[in-house]
């Protein structure tokens, strides 16, 4: 019994769909422009989330040593820092490691190579290259350096200075930044998606304004309430479904075009990321367009058979 009526539902929401004609399709229409919408904010979001990973592979702190450090209290100090939970990574550079790239660094500066020579020892020390997982946590891991013992080790301190509190500013400025970009990021996103969803709710609340009186005779000769909604929440699942497909279709040569084109000026080959994401994009997309059809659906039918 249950599945003759859930075949009946079923075959109703279909019969809505194919009844609705051109209506259906402007239904369509606009749950595919909604859909659009939420899958062009997962691409700008995606644009943003790798622009502020740039941002942050950028910025690091630099402790130097003195340069008479013994080398295994600078690894020690290493195993550490690679242990705090802020800690993302750090690389070392010894002494002739330092002086080989300020070389290369300076390969066209013949005065200074000159000089360089002229001085014979090795004036450069060796250094500790810090990333954190986030910006903000420099201050944490430049709080540890300054109250960690392992520093002195018994002796003097090893470490020269740490560059954190010259770029301090800098580090800050770009926080903040980055925080404003995540928040504005965020209040786009809503703000789309609810215009959106408020639009496709009113077009579908029109199509089964068409079908009112057709709902007014169900009611009338005894049908539940699930009788009468089912096919309609039927019929906005198809819509969702149809405009999923759309969608997606649409955006493939668009994302082939900015792959092939825009690649250098956005920084992300947008076509791969479409491609190596194509899945959860389709499940977050027809999850979207689907649950949007059915509850804008469910809504809109619930005002006739309240009256």
């Amino acid at each position: 019994m249950v599945m003759t009526t859930f075949k009946r539902i079923i075959k109703g929401g279909f019969l809505n769909f194919k009844r609705g004609g051109l209506v259906s399709w402007a239904a369509v229409l606009v749950v595919t422009i909604t859909l659009s919408v939420i899958t062009l904010v997962i691409f700008l979001q995606a644009i943003l989330h790798f622009s502020l990973n740039q941002i942050k592979d950028k910025v690091d702190v630099t402790i130097y040593f003195t340069l008479n450090a013994p080398e295994n209290k600078i690894i020690l100090l290493k195993s550490s820092l690679e242990k705090l939970p802020e800690v993302a990574s750090v690389s070392y550079t010894n002494k002739e490691e330092a002086l080989q790239n300020f070389r290369d660094r300076h390969s066209n500066d013949y005065p200074t190579i000159q000089a360089l020579d002229e001085i014979g020892d090795n004036p450069l020390s060796a250094y500790l290259n810090v990333k954190a997982r986030e910006v903000g946590q420099y201050e944490s891991i430049a709080n540890f350096m300054n109250s960690n013992n392992i520093l002195a080790l018994g002796s003097e301190s090893i470490v020269d200075h740490i560059n954190y509190f010259k770029n301090k500013p800098i580090i800050d400025k770009l926080n903040a930044i980055i925080s404003g970009a995540q928040k504005l990021g965020f209040l786009l996103t809503l703000l789309f998606v609810i215009i959106s969803i408020i639009i496709t709710f009113n077009t579908i609340r029109l199509t089964i304004f068409i079908s009112k009186e057709e709902i007014g005779v169900m009611r009338l000769v005894g049908a539940s309430k699930m009788h009468v909604r089912g096919p309609f929440m039927i019929e906005g699942a198809i819509y969702g479904f149809v405009a999923t497909l759309i969608t997606l279709i649409l955006f493939w040569p668009s994302m082939a075009w900015l792959g092939a084109n825009m690649t250098d000026f956005l920084g992300i080959n947008m076509y791969n990321y479409y491609l190596s994401n194509f899945f959860q994009i389709f499940i977050i997309i027809l999850l979207s367009g689907i649950g949007l059809g059915i509850i804008s659906s469910y809504l809109a039918v619930r005002k006739y058979l309240n009256k």
